[in-house]
């Protein structure tokens, strides 16, 4: 699809609060003076504010989102190009905020006729498609799996004390699951749950690289992340990492990094470059000379 195609979905975003916009003025005088806004697990209202209050809160919110939502695909066509990733965003993104309008209906549909929210859509909607997205960001730009032949080396850059953090709120989470009697409310903690367990569990296996005559592949979980023909690496040089940049699996296509600490190792590529996280950095350079002899001989 052509940059036409990204620029015009990209603007369909700010019909959704003119939508809810023009549902206000249908329905304005059907409105009471005092609406409800606020709901609690059980479906209850337990918050009210004034029916103009609701107008501005409410397409004010749905501006503010699709404003947030068009300078992140804006950023991520200006730097990845129209990638698989960048029209992923703007699906599940176009779909996001339909699905907060489609809640924002269901509460004025509460005012009018006292018919019970629908929300189900939303965490269903927000946790399917950040799977998605991180599926299809996890297989961009992976390159092709290196020929089956002999490791000669293997490191792990794992995140145990990361992952740790992540055990008490799951607790938390599950205590919390327990308790609420709205299926709605359960079903979205589920969602962050599942959520923080795959964090959980790719903090702690870490981040494996295989060094084979033909390059480095990265892997977690047993899953391939990324493959480093070996016929591509420029060079390579110890760096560090700044905490600023975030760790865990960092960048989109052809510049990532895969990291848990402070320190590690950057290789440059012909096509890209790429950061291998490492608590003994000097391990990894290591590795790739001894793989960059096979290039040589």
């Amino acid at each position: 699809m052509s940059r036409t195609w990204y620029k015009i979905l990209t603007a369909l975003l700010w019909l959704a609060p003119t939508a809810i916009g023009l549902r206000y003025w249908q329905v304005w005088d059907r409105l009471s003076l005092r609406v409800a806004s606020h709901f609690d697990a059980a479906g209850h209202a337990n918050g009210w504010m004034t029916r103009n209050v609701s107008l501005y809160y409410t397409v004010g919110f749905m501006g503010c989102l699709a404003a947030v939502f068009t300078v992140v695909l804006y950023v991520v066509q200006k730097k990845y190009a129209l990638a698989k990733l960048s029209w992923a965003l703007l699906v599940f993104l176009n779909v996001e905020i339909w699905t907060v309008a489609y809640a924002m209906n269901s509460i004025l549909d509460f005012n009018l006729s006292g018919t019970p929210i629908t929300i189900a859509p939303l965490p269903i909607v927000t946790g399917v498609g950040t799977l998605m997205i991180v599926i299809v960001a996890l297989g961009e730009k992976r390159g092709t799996a290196l020929a089956s032949t002999e490791v000669l080396a293997e490191e792990v850059h794992s995140g145990k004390a990361w992952g740790a953090i992540f055990i008490a709120p799951l607790v938390v989470l599950g205590a919390i699951s327990l308790l609420i009697p709205n299926a709605v409310a359960r079903l979205t903690v589920g969602v962050v749950g599942v959520i923080m367990i795959a964090a959980f569990a790719m903090a702690w296996d870490g981040f494996h690289y295989y060094f084979t005559r033909h390059g480095v592949e990265i892997r977690t979980l047993g899953f391939r992340l990324k493959s480093i023909p070996l016929l591509q690496i420029k060079n390579y040089e110890i760096q560090s990492w700044s905490p600023i940049r975030g760790y865990g699996i960092r960048g989109v296509g052809n510049h990532k990094a895969y990291v848990w600490g402070k320190s590690g190792v950057r290789v440059e590529m012909y096509d890209g470059e790429v950061f291998l996280g490492h608590n003994d950095p000097q391990r990894i350079v290591h590795d790739l000379n001894v793989i960059k002899q096979y290039q040589r001989s």
